[in-house]
């Protein structure tokens, strides 16, 4: 790129691509940008499922004391 030559820079030559082609890249642009938004969604529904699924066994592996009263129960019989 040229520096401190105006004239030099404004006759600087930039190749732009015909109008199909520009449209084209948008088109696969905005495709990519439709299942970018996709997979972030069923990744985050995913994560929070793992979330509950997590909490779930935590909460289940720590209730001592309702696992002690459901044995006891248990054993009455």
């Amino acid at each position: 790129m040229p520096r401190g030559d105006k004239k030099a820079i404004m006759d600087f030559y930039i190749p732009v691509p015909p109008i199909e082609v520009q449209e084209e890249i948008v088109r696969v642009l905005d495709s990519f940008a439709e299942l970018e938004a996709e997979l972030e969604a069923e990744l985050e529904a995913e994560l929070e499922a793992r979330k509950r699924q997590y909490a779930y066994y935590r909460d289940r592996l720590l209730t001592f004391e309702e696992r002690e009263r459901e044995s006891k129960v248990g054993h009455v019989r």
